[in-house]
């Protein structure tokens, strides 16, 4: 999903190059003293934070589906 059409799609990017991404706005966030600047930049790190969250939470629930069907064929209950 693209919300800004300055950024590309995020779902196309590795793990590695968001978390790239973020450091490289990060230190040019810093770097700039107008706010508005400083504004759109915020928001492109926030975009890019968002894509990796997700992206750790639906990894988290899918390790969480595979051991709960583990654990059920461990427990046998008659």
């Amino acid at each position: 999903m693209v919300i800004n059409p300055l950024v590309d799609n995020l779902s196309e990017l590795k793990d590695s190059e968001l978390e790239s991404k973020i450091q490289d706005l990060s230190k040019k966030y810093w770097m700039v003293n107008n706010p508005n600047i400083r504004n759109q930049i915020g928001l492109f790190i926030e975009m890019h934070r968002e894509e990796l969250k997700a992206r750790h939470a639906r990894a988290w629930e899918q390790q969480n589906q595979k051991r709960n069907k583990d654990l059920d064929n461990l427990i046998q209950v008659s």
